[in-house]
């Protein structure tokens, strides 16, 4: 048995769960946040077969794109808040971190 653990955006979460759903898979997600922009993330963990991880990764791929949003980036600075006006970058965002590891031993009670 794997793990599967993949951490997508929040704005991808119904079409992952529902994708899973429709593919028999089960999973319990988290709600989880990111570290770079501090938005919504959600963690999916799935139990699944060996021969079925690539199925997994690729069901979860084509459901949670990437895309392009602008932040504002702040400088660090010694100045007093409102010297500086940061200017908007294009950064990607979405996708998927996808991690698989081994299970040891998985029981259901």
């Amino acid at each position: 048995m794997k793990l599967v653990i993949a951490v997508i955006q929040e704005k991808d979460k119904h079409k992952v769960t529902d994708v899973l759903l429709r593919n028999d898979y089960n999973f319990t997600n988290v709600a989880s946040t990111g570290g770079f922009l501090r938005e919504g993330n959600v963690t999916f963990l799935i139990g699944v077969e060996p021969e079925r991880v690539d199925h997994v990764i690729s069901l979860i791929g084509e459901s949670s794109k990437t895309r392009e949003q602008y932040v504002s980036v702040f400088p660090p600075t010694v100045e007093p808040i409102g010297a500086v006006i940061p200017t908007p970058v294009k950064v990607k965002i979405g996708g998927a971190v996808i991690f698989v590891l081994d299970v040891e031993k998985f029981q259901k009670v």
